[in-house]
């Protein structure tokens, strides 16, 4: 399969704009606004750990910081700014709390039918939600880290819930899957689906991409799930997990063309 980053170097500029701006934020929190609840059992029965950890979100700053975003892209693309200029007049507190709510279990539903309401783009407050939400999932991954060794296949990161889908290698080849949304990582076995925890190496394949040494997908014929396995030992620097997932988004859409799936799914057998 012949295919590189697909995504340009303008994008890549933003999403690096973004996530500086993400860092700056994460800073401006109080760390004693986030006081984590390690429940053992409810984590082994893959509840995120975010769940169990009471944050106190500063409703101000997040509505700030969407400011932000907003100027940011607005910055980049003046009709995108046109799109955005009527947003800081839909949020008040009780919704940046329910936005806040929302982005934090995935509910892509009611940002879609906010954007319908309001005639916003689909895509526009869900981003915006998720970009303001991440530094607190953050902070909230740096606080538990070292209590995170694996995750419970098929439920996820196992501090917010984004499903599976980027590992690195790592000296002599250890697998680490990382996720893109909270930074947390944890250790994987190599041969290990990380959907259905499928480790029959007769069923777990590798596709390849031509002209690219670095980059493989783990697919599972079990649920056909997948994820991007990519060998970073030898990148000069570390990208974060976020800009990695990013580059290599050409990854996913080799694997969905293949037939397979970012949350993989057990087939019925009769």
């Amino acid at each position: 399969m012949m295919k590189k980053s697909v995504v340009s170097k303008e994008y890549q500029n933003l999403q690096k704009d973004i996530l500086t701006l993400q860092e700056n934020w994460k800073k401006s929190i109080n760390p004693e606004s986030i006081i984590p609840n390690l429940d053992k059992a409810a984590m082994s029965a893959g509840v995120p750990a975010a769940a169990l950890t009471s944050i106190n979100f500063e409703i101000p700053l997040f509505l700030q910081w969407i400011e932000e975003i907003n100027g940011l892209l607005s910055q980049n693309n003046s009709e995108l700014g046109t799109k955005l200029a009527g947003i800081s007049a839909l949020l008040n507190e009780e919704t940046a709390i329910r936005w806040i709510d929302e982005a934090f279990s995935f509910n892509s539903l009611y940002f879609a039918s906010f954007a319908e309401e309001n005639g916003l783009e689909e895509w526009i407050p869900q981003f915006l939600a998720e970009t303001a939400l991440r530094p607190y999932l953050q902070l909230t991954a740096e606080k538990i880290q070292h209590e995170i060794t694996h995750a419970v296949p098929g439920a996820g990161c196992p501090v917010c819930g984004e499903p599976a889908r980027l590992a690195v290698l790592e000296d002599e080849g250890k697998k680490v899957m990382t996720c893109p949304r909270c930074l947390a990582h944890w250790n994987a076995k190599r041969i290990e689906c990380a959907h259905c925890g499928n480790d029959d190496h007769n069923t777990i394949q590798y596709i390849t991409i031509e002209g690219d040494a670095s980059s493989q997908i783990q697919v599972c014929e079990k649920c056909t799930g997948y994820i991007k396995v990519i060998d970073t030992r030898q990148y000069l620097s570390k990208p974060s997990a976020a800009m990695l997932d990013l580059n290599t988004i050409h990854l996913d859409f080799v694997a969905q063309e293949h037939g397979y799936q970012a949350v993989g799914k057990i087939k019925e057998t009769n």
